[in-house]
């Protein structure tokens, strides 16, 4: 996969990260994947529950080609050095077309007669990207949040719709077994809907989403585009539809959290 220079390496001597202008709590650097150690850091994962700030504090992280994301390290599958990252045996994002990415996957899992509605539009009216996802991660490290062991983590990606892809997490794999095909999704919906990719767990994942839709009908085509995705997201939900889907999780929604089975 195509990538920015990974600046990681230079956390070994400088684990506070003074040299590319950060200021890192404790941490450790990490190059566990499933067939052994990788050729370089995959990514830096805090030694400290993550809480509300953090996010802000590691902004600065942007402009050394380093990328925030929240880890939930107490799902119970542990941390990521457990969860068989397999950076080898995924392609690059931008090698993928998202509307066919989808369209394939709606094929596959649709029943029988269901048309592929096509992509949505873009929704209006987008906040800043990156604000809504900071407040989204403050809420999610507030009192009662739903992530068991949050830890921040830096990854060397191009953009926050790589993370996933970057470091090899292979968390769809019984839906997907090269994630820079999702990772191709992702990238149409941060140019449609401002998303960030703001946590990983084990087999979950949750992106901000700074311009949600606002119609019932855009969000019953951004559902559909949901279903391929992620087919567990409805099908395994209390009410397997794609119009009680829309109304819950899509319409008007900040966040979207995609989770497989």
């Amino acid at each position: 996969m195509a990538t920015l220079p990974n600046l990681l390496p230079k956390l070994a001597a400088d684990p506070s990260g003074g040299s590319l202008g950060l200021r890192l709590p404790a941490g450790a650097l990490l190059d566990t994947t499933d067939e052994g150690p990788w050729h370089e850091p995959l990514l830096w994962c805090a030694g400290e529950r993550a809480v509300p700030g953090g996010w802000t504090a590691l902004e600065p992280a942007r402009r050394a080609g380093l990328l925030p994301v929240v880890l939930d390290t107490g799902d119970g599958h542990g941390g990521p050095d457990r969860w068989e990252l397999m950076p080898g045996e995924v392609s690059y994002p931008g090698d993928h077309d998202a509307e066919e990415v989808l369209a394939e996957y709606w094929e596959e899992h649709a029943s029988p007669g269901e048309t592929w509605p096509g992509p949505a539009d873009a929704a209006p009216g987008a906040r800043d990207p990156d604000s809504a996802a900071a407040g989204i991660v403050d809420a999610l490290l507030g009192d009662g949040g739903p992530l068991k062991d949050p830890r921040f983590a830096l990854v060397p990606a191009r953009r926050s719709a790589d993370i996933p892809t970057a470091i090899g997490w292979t968390g769809p794999a019984n839906h997907e077994g090269d994630t820079a095909r999702l990772s191709a999704v992702l990238r149409s919906w941060e140019d449609r809907f401002g998303i960030r990719v703001v946590a990983l767990g084990f087999d979950h994942l949750l992106v901000s989403v700074a311009a949600p839709p606002t119609t019932p009908a855009l969000a019953q085509v951004v559902a559909a585009e949901h279903f391929g995705f992620c087919p567990d997201n409805i099908r395994q939900g209390a009410d397997p539809s794609l119009e009680a889907y829309a109304a819950h999780q899509v319409l008007g929604r900040p966040a979207w959290h995609f989770w497989w089975d």
